[in-house]
């Protein structure tokens, strides 16, 4: 599918991620699937109208072209899960184009893809939570990037951090204290308490780390001594998981899921555990975490005060 698009819309494509990343914080990867699912819409539309796509012929689409936009997506075998996330893409585009533009953007705003089961996080158990900390120290040969595999995953575990927030972390925040300053998504900061065994963790690799580590230098290096790459956490995570007969689903994410999940099974307090967690909404609080009706029954009845 060829695409012809002006250069008026190519600074307005830019423009939107540049705001994208310097008001709503989204990270390189999310900018890159935005920039992608917008191109591909515009293409689309290219072909769909057999002219090229500026400003303009942006600005006059209609309820039926996005029709034929969920259809085309359809047809190539998108899942509802895939179209659901190239719309609210190209919705966010709109948004922004339309408020600098002055046009009407109901016609994309109105359009709907089709409704799909969230799939749920599937945490690890305790003791495969543990067990996946000691199995990454394990998984090289030089013992100081073991001790760095198995710091970052501890604090994922320890401290529900996300990936990028323990490979964001500097040279600045040594040695860690009881607490965390954390910036998540959308610049939001939350504090995390830092459990001992974290903090021994980090202190055991900031100890064998064979360069230095300073207030501007990322915590956790690469082998040469750049910043870290998170595919290699997931690499790591990935033979430990094999090597322990544990599912796919045991991800470095899942370490942060199983975080929440054995928080909310201890008794945790939810709303606690969405300020951990820097969750905006409860309810995606809530789909982080697994525990069964039987237990949150239990814990209902142990704790409220007229459940005695």
């Amino acid at each position: 599918m060829t695409l012809a698009l002006s250069p008026a819309a190519r600074d307005a494509l830019e423009n939107w991620l540049a705001a994208a990343r310097a008001l709503k914080g989204a990270s390189e990867n999310t900018l890159t699937a935005y920039r992608g699912d917008v191109i591909d819409f515009i293409a689309f539309l290219t072909a769909h109208k057999a002219e090229p796509q500026g400003l303009t012929p942006l600005a006059s689409i209609t309820t039926r072209d996005m029709r034929s936009y969920l259809a085309h997506l359809s047809r190539d075998g998108a899942s509802p899960r895939s179209m659901a996330r190239k719309l609210s893409a190209v919705k966010s585009f709109y948004r922004w184009l339309a408020e600098r533009e002055g046009f009407e953007p109901t016609a994309v705003l109105l359009a709907r893809a089709p409704k799909f089961q969230k799939k749920l996080p599937r945490p690890l158990t305790e003791d495969a939570a543990r067990a996946m900390i000691d199995t990454v120290e394990t998984q090289s040969q030089k013992s100081w990037i073991g001790a760095r595999d198995a710091a970052v995953i501890t604090l994922l575990y320890g401290c529900g951090l996300r990936i990028s927030e323990a490979l964001g972390l500097t040279g600045r925040d040594l040695p860690l204290g009881e607490t965390l300053r954390i910036t998540g998504k959308g610049g939001k900061e939350r504090i995390v308490p830092v459990l001992p065994i974290a903090r021994r963790a980090v202190d055991t690799y900031t100890r064998l780390c064979p360069h230095p580590i300073d207030p501007a230098t990322p915590l956790f290096l690469g082998a040469r001594g750049g910043k870290l790459n998170p595919r290699l956490i997931q690499k790591v995570t990935e033979r430990a998981r094999m090597q322990l007969g544990l599912p796919a689903t045991a991800t470095p994410h899942a370490m942060r899921h199983s975080f929440a999940t054995h928080l909310l099974s201890a008794g945790g307090d939810l709303r606690a555990i969405q300020e951990l967690l820097g969750h905006a909404s409860l309810s995606t609080t809530q789909a982080y975490t697994s525990v069964d009706q039987v237990h949150l029954m239990r814990v209902y009845e142990a704790t409220h005060p007229k459940a005695g």
